[in-house]
């Protein structure tokens, strides 16, 4: 075979191989972009049928992700989970104690949690009934760092907080107070609001029931709580009723709870409608001039958006041995009942005691009460206390249009000013209840004389 005729057989089966692997290049190639064109339908559904976009497919989602910028932050789901869960401290000190409050965002007292708090990095103390109260006791007095331990589920301050544990007793008003005051909803109230009336046991058949309006020098009044129920005080103002002495509360008899009224703001709000001036009491149970100093406050703190132009009382009785407070010795229970009184005169109020005859007598050292109006209980016609007296409750069994049921009357000798003047001083920059009463004026009391002490 001739070398020219070889060259040709050469050159054909390189145009062969060349023309069979351009035909398998180009079906791979058709064969890839008709997979491309199915798939690209089902990418673009995708959004579409999530009905959402996907991270990768918005340029600028990661402006979204508070995680982007720092990995470490925690996920959108624990963020929501801690809103409303920042915890704050509340803390009082009346006299080598310290009350811990543990409040959320809005204020309020989270109960139901085991909290723990440590003092000057040392002593641990637990919210063992989960009140969101810690309260210590016998400690020294001086300056304290305060640390809230970690709970889960909660932010806690980041820092200590600080605090003066108080060395004696000062009789000024704690703040927040209203933190620790309780509805009736929240009570037992069968358990810790016991009916008490001292002064029927000392009462005598001759005791008044009838209404005594125009006696000379004194003022006629009642005084209610919610015992009296619903009170028309319009038709009780027109019957003649010239003051009235409300229940702001009590301490509870058997776990010392302070508790408000239920009736309390409708009859102060009544009363004042009515035109009728008002004063308060509140019942105590407090075992030490601690507890009375919180009494005090939480009077202060329901009156402060009231007018309240007679005496501030705390009321001091027995429970047959119910109570409490009920084995307090006279040394114990006076000094209640200065903490109490020195508190509210404190805020710029007037106060007083109330009490029967037979407590006044061997209950109370009055020596030590002398600058205090006296607010004295006997239902008998001539009083036979021979103490100091500047109103007299005389009887519980009174009657008067716009109350169902008994109600208690009162004698007032105390020159209280009158609305108009109040007013005028309010205006000139007077605290409430301050300077109501001028000592000067009081008349002494009828039918006996000179019962009333001279110095007011």
């Amino acid at each position: 075979m001739g070398s020219n005729v070889k060259r040709i057989i050469i050159l054909m089966i390189i145009l062969m191989f060349v023309a069979v692997g351009g035909i398998v290049l180009y079906a791979n190639i058709r064969s890839g972009d008709e997979s491309a064109k199915k798939q690209e339908p089902e990418q673009e559904s995708r959004p579409e049928e999530a009905g959402t976009m996907q991270i990768g497919d918005n340029t600028r989602a990661f402006l979204e992700d508070e995680t982007f910028f720092e990995p470490d932050k925690q996920p959108y789901s624990s963020i929501e989970k801690m809103e409303g869960k920042n915890l704050s401290l509340l803390m009082t000190s009346v006299q080598k104690d310290l009350r811990i409050q543990i409040v959320d965002n809005a204020g309020k007292l989270v109960e139901g949690e085991n909290f723990s708090v440590v003092l000057n990095g040392d002593k641990e103390y637990t919210d063992e009934d989960q009140d969101g109260v810690i309260y210590i006791e016998y400690l020294r007095a001086g300056e304290y760092a305060v640390a809230l331990k970690e709970v889960e589920g909660y932010r806690v301050p980041d820092t200590e907080a600080k605090i003066t544990v108080k060395q004696s007793v000062e009789y000024v008003v704690i703040d927040d107070i209203d933190l620790l005051i309780l509805s009736e909803d929240e009570v037992n109230a069968e358990l810790e609001d016991l009916e008490a009336n001292e002064a029927l046991e000392d009462a005598d058949p001759s005791e008044i029931t009838k209404m005594q309006e125009g006696n000379p020098g004194a003022k006629m009044g009642i005084d209610v709580s919610k015992w009296n129920k619903e009170i028309d005080w319009d038709k009780v103002k027109k019957a003649g009723v010239e003051f009235a002495i409300i229940r702001v509360g009590y301490r509870g008899a058997t776990t010392g709870a302070l508790v408000e009224d239920p009736y309390f703001e409708a009859n102060i709000k009544g009363a004042a409608r009515a035109g009728i001036p008002t004063g308060v009491y509140f019942f105590t149970q407090a075992l030490d001039p601690v507890e009375a100093v919180e009494e005090a406050s939480m009077v202060i703190a329901l009156c402060k958006d009231y007018e309240v132009t007679y005496p501030v009382f705390i009321d001091v009785e027995g429970l047959g041995g119910s109570g409490r407070a009920d084995g307090l010795d006279v040394e114990a229970r006076t000094a209640v009942s200065k903490a109490f009184c020195a508190t509210i005169e404190s805020a710029g109020y007037r106060a007083g005691v109330y009490s029967s005859r037979n407590w006044l007598n061997q209950m109370l050292d009055m020596d030590k009460l002398r600058d205090y109006v006296v607010w004295l209980a006997e239902y008998r016609d001539v009083p036979i206390y021979q103490g100091y007296y500047h109103m007299w409750q005389y009887t519980s069994s009174g009657s008067v249009d716009g109350i169902e049921g008994k109600v208690d009357f009162n004698l007032s000798y105390l020159k209280i000013e009158n609305n108009a003047q109040n007013e005028e001083q309010e205006e000139e920059g007077t605290m409430a209840g301050e300077e109501d009463i001028a000592p000067e004026e009081v008349e002494e009391p009828k039918p006996i004389e000179g019962a009333v002490n001279a110095e007011w």
